[in-house]
């Protein structure tokens, strides 16, 4: 392999269909345009179709009808009545442990049209858990794989949930009261005492960007690894094609693999997707009350 076909294959400058063949993408600019950056509009793309008509729908004030709109409403409804409602709480959440349980019961009780405090932060949380779920779902389908299982991809995620947080933490407490909330009275008299709260404002602002570093790389680990075992198990056909018999057992049982972690591969495009959004959603959570 030439240098210059390797620099297009490591960078995915490329789309690769049955039988070997390669069409190369554009560069925009000066810009490679990647294969991940047209999955990642195909999302986009598919996210805003749907969304727009579920909007519509809703709109007219009927049920939504039908099974492929019902599937994505549930989605949603899911994430915000199990996921953010619950997590944010409502505007009595610092009152205590107490209040916190009883309104996670309560969330259920509020209209479909919105009114619960935690619904102002349902566009970007909503917008993270559909955008990361369609990428991830797209690696599904041969030839084509998961934006997701690219550490840049995921890295500006993180940045967005990072962005996000520190905004609504600012806009409900302040500067003075974001940062403050990082800052805790530890009841120590004198000049240990202040520099005790001091260590632990920088703990804490350390430990701020680790969990956001953490979104981006549990993400791609677990969409990059995933789609290489997939190939290992596969390779494994290639290895014993000169093991004489050995190789129609070792085939039969690469692909019976292969299709079960291939179902398992689906289950974790949901589960990834849920567990971005919920700490997301922790993240915000934590920055908008007093701790």
């Amino acid at each position: 392999m030439s240098g210059d076909s390797f620099h297009h294959v490591r960078d995915f400058g490329f789309f690769e269909l049955p039988g070997g063949l390669h069409i190369p993408l554009p560069e925009i600019l000066g810009l490679q345009i990647t294969k991940f950056m047209v999955l990642q509009v195909v999302a986009f793309a598919f996210c805003l179709f749907v969304f727009r008509g579920l909007a519509k729908r809703v709109q007219t004030g009927k049920p939504v009808e039908g099974r492929f709109w019902n599937f994505w409403e549930a989605i949603a409804l899911f994430v915000r009545d199990e996921v953010v409602r619950p997590t944010i709480g409502d505007d009595h959440h610092d009152h205590g442990h107490d209040d916190h349980s009883d309104h996670g019961h309560a969330d259920h009780s509020h209209s479909a049209t919105g009114g619960h405090p935690a619904d102002k932060y349902l566009p970007f949380l909503w917008s993270c858990f559909f955008y990361i779920l369609i990428c991830n779902l797209l690696g599904a389908i041969p030839f084509l794989g998961s934006a997701t299982g690219n550490i840049n991809v995921t890295a500006a995620l993180a940045v967005s949930a990072f962005v996000a947080t520190v905004f609504y933490g600012m806009k409900a407490m302040g500067p003075g009261g974001f940062f403050g909330n990082m800052m805790p009275d530890t009841g120590v008299p004198g000049a240990f005492g202040k520099t005790l709260t001091l260590g632990i404002f920088a703990i804490e602002v350390f430990g701020f960007f680790i969990k956001h570093g953490v979104l981006a790389v549990r993400l791609f680990a677990n969409i990059m690894g995933g789609h290489t075992v997939l190939g290992v198990i596969l390779g494994f056909i290639a290895l014993g094609a000169n093991q004489g018999f050995l190789w129609g057992p070792i085939t039969v049982g690469s692909i019976g693999m292969q299709l079960f972690i291939g179902t398992l591969e689906l289950f974790v495009a949901f589960l990834q997707a849920y567990v971005f959004t919920f700490l997301a959603t922790i993240f915000i959570a934590g920055a908008i009350h007093e701790h």
